[in-house]
C-alpha cells in the first residue's frame, strides 16, 4: 500500500489527489490547518507522517485570489515559504523520508510573453510581486540538503477541473452574456486539466531519473480570445460582451480581486515532460472543456 501525504490538500487539487489516491487503495494522510487533520504546528505529527512515505505533495499557499495590499502579499509569501520549511525540516527528521518531495511553484514565474513561449530551459524570469513570490518559494525549497528525497518543483499552470477552481467563474461570465475577450484578448492563456496534473505526479514518481523543475502546463496554451470563444462553444453561448481593461479593473476592485490572473499572458510549454515521453490525456483546450462542462 502506497503511503501518500498531502499538505495544504484540502483545496481544490488536494481534494482531487486524495479521491484519486483513496480510490487506488493508497493510504493519505493530509497536513492542513483545518481540523480533522494533522496541524502545521505538530512537527511530531508530521514526521510520523512522513516516515517511510512514497511521496509528500505540498499545495499548501494562500489563493491569490485576492487584492494585492500589503497584509495579503505578507500572507500570500508566508503561506507559502512557512510551510515548505516546516516540511524540509520534518524530513530531515525523519529516519526513513519520502523517496520524493513535489513541491507546488507556478508557472507565473515567467515575464508576460506574447512574442515566445518559456520552457524550464529558455523562459525568463519574470518582475514583480508574483514573480518574487514564486522566487521565493522556489529557493525555500530547494534549500534543504536531501540526500534520499528526490526533490520536483511543480510550475504549475492555471488548472482546469469539473469540481472548482477558475472554471465557477469564467463559465458564469459565459452565463451572463460577458464571455468575450478580456483586454486586448491576445494574451496566451496556460492551463492544465487536474486529472494530467495527477498524472504528471504519478509519471515523476515513476521515472526516478528525473528531478528538479517541470512545467505542468497543456502543450497547447491558446490566446485569450480562443479561450473565451471554446467556452462560448461548450456552453452554446453565441455572443459574449468583451471586457475592456478599464472594465475588469472595476470588477477586479468590486469582487476584490486582481486583473493579473485574467491579463498576464502566461505562454508556458513543458518541455521537460514531452522529452520525457509523457502523454497528455487533455492535450488541447477542446477536450478539457468538454470533458468539464458534460460533468
Amino acid at each position: 500500500m502506497k503511503k501518500i501525504v498531502l499538505a495544504g490538500g484540502t483545496g481544490f487539487i488536494g481534494s482531487y489527489f486524495e479521491k484519486k489516491f483513496t480510490s487506488e487503495q493508497a493510504q493519505v494522510y493530509m497536513i492542513s490547518r483545518q481540523e480533522g487533520h494533522i496541524s502545521w504546528d505538530d512537527h511530531e505529527g508530521m514526521v510520523a507522517a512522513l516516515e517511510g512515505a512514497d511521496m509528500l505533495i505540498n499545495l499548501a499557499g494562500k489563493s491569490v485570489n485576492c487584492r494585492y495590499h500589503e497584509r495579503n502579499k505578507e500572507l500570500i509569501l508566508k503561506s507559502r515559504i512557512d510551510t515548505t520549511k516546516r516540511l524540509g525540516r520534518a524530513i530531515q527528521a525523519c529516519e526513513n523520508p519520502p523517496l520524493t518531495w513535489f513541491n507546488s511553484s507556478t508557472a507565473t514565474i515567467y515575464r508576460h510573453a506574447e512574442d515566445r513561449p518559456m520552457t524550464e530551459e529558455s523562459g525568463e524570469i519574470g518582475s514583480g510581486f508574483s514573480v518574487k513570490v514564486a522566487e521565493e518559494w522556489e529557493r525555500a525549497f530547494f534549500s534543504f540538503p536531501l540526500d534520499r528525497t528526490r526533490q520536483i518543483a511543480l510550475r504549475i499552470a492555471i488548472v482546469l477541473g469539473p469540481d472548482g477552481g477558475v472554471m465557477t467563474p469564467y463559465m458564469n461570465l459565459v452565463k451572463y452574456g460577458l464571455g468575450g475577450e478580456q483586454g486586448t484578448g491576445n494574451q496566451r492563456f496556460s492551463w492544465i486539466h487536474v486529472e494530467d496534473l495527477y498524472r504528471i505526479v504519478l509519471f515523476l514518481q515513476e521515472n526516478k531519473e528525473l528531478s528538479g523543475i517541470f512545467n505542468c502546463a497543456s502543450p497547447h496554451p491558446v490566446p485569450n480570445r480562443e479561450l473565451m470563444k471554446l467556452l462560448r462553444q461548450a456552453l452554446n453561448r453565441r455572443f459574449g460582451l468583451p471586457s475592456p481593461k478599464w472594465l475588469l479593473e472595476l470588477g477586479a476592485r468590486m469582487i476584490q480581486t486582481e486583473t493579473e490572473l485574467i491579463l498576464k499572458s502566461r505562454w508556458v510549454i513543458p518541455d521537460r515532460l514531452m522529452k520525457s515521453g509523457f502523454d497528455f490525456k487533455y492535450d488541447t483546450l477542446h477536450k478539457a472543456l468538454t470533458e468539464i462542462v458534460k460533468k
